[in-house]
């Protein structure tokens, strides 16, 4: 599968957090040849099962984005908005955007505000209404909006709105294709709501039980000028295994076979540990009795922004890793 096609087909798609049917469907189309079957529990999360007598993993990558919900609509036609997931004010001015049923428009700043000053609040879209009244037959309060940025790949790196997560989508539908005999009980999880709580892992994990928990996110990159260092990974450095963020500490077997698999294998990786954020891990290794958890990530620049970037060499190492753990010899 081509990477940035898949992208491209995702990104097409509705997809913030709660509203993940278009993204699933194009998925599920994606992986049906690659796997046994293919379900949706009642929260929205696809389930891809490829069957083995092996112990059960569960690969997790979520669909949604963050996005923005209507919260009004004012007398000239201009909307006010909640966030779904996190947004930052300062990354959303000039942004185009798009709703569901195909309206455009672009995020603006009120009045005169400092840029040092703004808040979601200062912001609104704007739809190209002329007043109150025709807006409405566009867009209702409660609809939802994502970025309407266009993905590209320049140099080495894959520029993209929702490399968060979609990018993991990608990485776990190209390792199912290269997956040909698998001992293990092998669930694919395209997960919903992580971006509001991890909510869709927390439920898939407790309906599959699994032994192996691996989620495949994103992670922030330390390579940006002035970069706090508030992360270890960085893009072009190959898959980040995950050590530690703020919602999991991963087991430490789990990071040892990814980094003896990696190494055995050629496959540039590098540990990743994150002061902050988390990932469908943090759900999965508490569910039940406790899960062997672990994670894949790829280092991204400006996440949560309308235009992250990674390294394609980083995402092949991922998909690489992805499926060298599916094909591993695990202790039940």
């Amino acid at each position: 599968m081509d990477i940035l096609e898949i992208m491209q087909a995702l990104n097409a798609c509705h997809g913030p957090s709660g509203n993940e049917g278009q993204v699933a469907a194009a998925i599920r189309t994606l992986a049906a040849p690659y796997v046994d079957e293919i379900t949706t529990d009642a929260l929205g999360n696809l389930i891809c099962h490829k069957q083995g007598t092996g112990p059960r993993v569960m690969f997790a990558a979520h669909m949604d984005s963050i996005g923005f919900i209507i919260t009004h609509i004012d007398e000239h036609g201009y909307l006010r908005f909640g966030q779904v997931g996190g947004l930052s004010a300062h990354d959303l001015p000039g942004t185009p955007v798009r709703f569901r049923n195909g309206t455009r428009g672009v995020v603006a700043v009120q009045g005169k505000v400092e840029p040092k000053d703004w808040k979601l609040d200062h912001l609104y879209i704007d739809i190209g209404a002329k007043d109150q009244a025709e807006a409405k037959t566009m867009v209702q309060v409660g609809d939802t909006a994502v970025f309407d940025t266009t993905p590209f790949v320049s140099g080495r790196k894959l520029f993209s709105p929702y490399l968060d997560d979609r990018i993991a989508c990608a990485i776990l539908l190209s390792a199912m294709e290269r997956i040909k005999h698998a001992g293990n009980d092998l669930y694919f999880v395209f997960t919903v709501q992580e971006e509001v709580g991890l909510r869709g892992a927390r439920t898939a994990a407790y309906g599959i039980a699994p032994d192996y928990g691996i989620a495949v996110d994103v992670t922030d990159s330390d390579d940006i000028p002035d970069a706090p260092h508030e992360c270890s990974s960085v893009a072009g450095k190959g898959a980040a295994i995950k050590v530690m963020d703020s919602s999991v500490i991963c087991h430490p077997a789990v990071v040892k076979t990814l980094e003896d698999l990696a190494q055995a294998r050629n496959i540039p990786y590098q540990r990743d540990i994150l002061r902050f954020g988390g990932t469908d891990a943090g759900a999965i290794h508490q569910s039940r009795s406790g899960v062997y958890t672990g994670g894949i990530s790829v280092a991204t620049r400006y996440v949560h922004t309308p235009m992250e970037v990674a390294d394609l060499d980083d995402i092949e190492a991922c998909v690489a890793l992805t499926a060298a753990f599916a094909q591993a010899k695990l202790e039940a």
